[in-house]
């Protein structure tokens, strides 16, 4: 008989004892590594659900997307490029006046979207005290700079419309100036303001107005929508956004908003978004 079929039909351990301990303690190490990544999924699956919350809370914190003040119609829509956006659009009841805001936290992701709040907080604040744009923008510049170097810098373009008569007084804080397409085809860009919020205790701000007329289209963006990039890495531009609200119109504030992302999309195509992008369209009917 040879020694294999001996030792099957005896059933003698002969593997050595080094072997055996280096396999147990394999086992137990896989053991270990199963117990880390279910915590680790659990903890995924926790974090997932909190980030789906903030980026609830921060779209409560935001207009609706589709309002109506009077012979005025505000459509806007917002999109993050990580997790949570930190722009934000917020209106404001003022007396007869409407309070519009759109506002732009210098970087990307969760940290951005925490100062949100922030923002959201004193412009709510500032307008209930006056509803002069150039004091609002002034206010709350002073509150973040002191609250400096905790937090980041942000653009702002503040605006204060009044539905009956379709006056709109204007203050623009770092932030790309809004445009403005009368209905004879004109185009106007509202640049009055001063510096990004934030960098100056005392920074002058300075106060544009303009009235809208029937069959105008006021369009407020943040720098996402200018920056956006196709495959060969050009920039979507100024030029491109003007030429697209002139082939948007006329229609619906909603109709002109989803004209100029679909054109902003479709100039990307496949390339990521690089920063948040916001925009706001205000159509007075004609």
């Amino acid at each position: 008989m040879r020694v294999s079929e001996f030792e099957a039909e005896h059933k003698i351990d002969v593997e050595p004892s080094w072997l055996r301990r280096r396999r147990l303690e394999s086992r137990a190490r896989c053991r270990d590594l199963e117990r880390k990544l279910a915590a680790l999924q659990r903890d995924y699956t926790d974090l997932h659900a909190a980030l789906f919350e903030a980026a609830q809370a921060h779209r409560r914190l935001c207009a609706p997307r589709l309002v109506r003040h009077g012979s005025f119609e505000i459509a806007s829509e917002i999109f993050a490029v990580r997790y949570m956006p930190g722009d934000f659009f917020t209106i404001q009841e003022a007396g007869g006046a409407v309070i519009l805001a759109l506002g732009d936290i210098c970087g990307k992701g969760l940290a951005a979207g925490m100062w949100t709040t922030y923002l959201v907080g004193l412009v709510g604040a500032k307008a209930a005290a006056t509803s002069e744009p150039r004091e609002i923008v002034t206010r709350i510049n002073q509150e973040v700079f002191r609250m400096s170097p905790l937090t980041t810098f942000a653009s702002l373009f503040l605006a204060r419309l009044d539905p009956a008569t379709g006056e709109l007084d204007y203050c623009s804080a770092g932030h790309p100036p809004a445009l403005l397409l009368r209905a004879d085809g004109r185009m106007e860009s509202l640049s009055e303001g001063g510096t990004l919020l934030g960098v100056l205790p005392d920074a002058f701000f300075a106060e544009g107005r303009v009235g809208l007329g029937e069959g105008d289209i006021l369009l407020i963006y943040s720098d996402g929508i200018l920056e956006s990039r196709d495959p060969a890495d050009q920039e979507f531009g100024r030029e491109r956004l003007e030429a697209q609200l002139k082939l948007a119109r006329p229609g619906s504030a909603d109709a002109v908003l989803f004209s100029v992302l679909g054109a902003v999309q479709d100039f990307a195509a496949c390339r990521r978004l690089i920063d948040d992008t916001s925009l706001v369209v205000v159509c007075r009917d004609p």
